[in-house]
């Protein structure tokens, strides 16, 4: 099996492999990470949610990149979370995000901002798509409103960081920035995505809300994707989406199309089972 590259060059990497929420400031994922073994021409998905900083991601970049011969990523919340850059000056928001892109780049990353990879292996010509889209409130359920839905959710003493940690500048609010994200990525795919192509949809939120299966802290589901994109496994002919954020490492199945949760997540979540980086890594294609 061969990719295709945005510069239209042809590799000839045998698997492609899927893992999120690696954590790197937690220094047994860290550890983990490091003791991954070569994997020759694979490729790697990282679904988001691998350092806060700019330098613990560029760490990441320099290390898999030298495991992998290709890496594809996209933000998590944290990769957002406000944080001051190398020159002392606040990262917040859209220009956090930036800077996060502009690290990917230098490390010769796929990011959601770049021209998308072709997949040409066994199962047919398959189109990556790294995504970058947010969350708007929206998996909650339907007598919820949103102006009560963070009271909904503290009635459980729950409450993300990221109503403190994430900001939206330039946006008004996340739920603005999230609509311009789904809108400006749904173009692209519309545009981008050739008729007939089959798709491997990548972002760190769930697509869907029915994908949410946080038994012990299901009001936190606000905070794990948007609405929006529900129907867009099925819109974009996706073979598979993949996703991080839960932490509940699975596999799901609607419509025909395979929802992989690839999470590694805290220590404290992986150690009892023995399931470190190597064990997490999920296999996407070939199928």
């Amino acid at each position: 099996m061969r990719l295709q590259v945005a510069d239209g060059t042809t590799e000839n990497p045998s698997r492609l492999w899927a893992i999120s929420d690696l954590h790197l400031s937690m220094s047994a994922n860290r550890t983990g990470i490091e003791a991954l073994p070569d994997h020759g021409a694979d490729w790697l998905i990282l679904a988001g949610d691998v350092a806060e900083k700019p330098d613990d991601l560029a760490w990441a970049f320099d290390l898999l990149s030298r495991r992998f011969a290709r890496l594809i990523w996209v933000p998590g919340n944290h990769e957002l979370w406000t944080v001051k850059g190398p020159d002392g000056a606040v990262l917040a928001g859209e220009a956090k995000y930036r800077a996060m892109v502009d690290v990917a780049r230098t490390h010769g990353v796929v990011t959601p901002e770049d021209p998308y990879p072709v997949w040409e292996g066994a199962c047919g010509p398959v189109l990556l798509a790294p995504l970058f889209l947010g969350f708007d409130y929206s998996f909650r359920p339907p007598e919820i409103k949103l102006e009560t839905v963070l009271e909904w959710a503290w009635e459980k003493r729950l409450r993300s960081a990221d109503e403190t940690r994430l900001l939206s500048d330039p946006y008004l609010t996340r739920q603005d920035w999230c609509a311009a994200r789904v809108a400006w990525t749904r173009a692209r795919l519309e545009r981008e995505v050739p008729a007939g192509m089959r798709t491997v949809l990548i972002n760190h939120y769930p697509l869907r809300q029915d994908l949410v299966t946080l038994r012990r802290i299901p009001r936190f589901s606000p905070w794990c994707g948007t609405a929006a994109t529900e129907d867009w496994h099925q819109r974009f002919n996706a073979l598979a989406c993949i996703h991080g954020h839960l932490h509940v490492p699975a596999t799901h199945w609607r419509d025909g199309v395979r929802f992989e949760e690839v999470s590694l997540g805290y220590p404290r979540q992986w150690q009892p089972h023995g399931r470190g980086p190597d064990r997490a890594l999920r296999l996407v294609l070939p199928l």
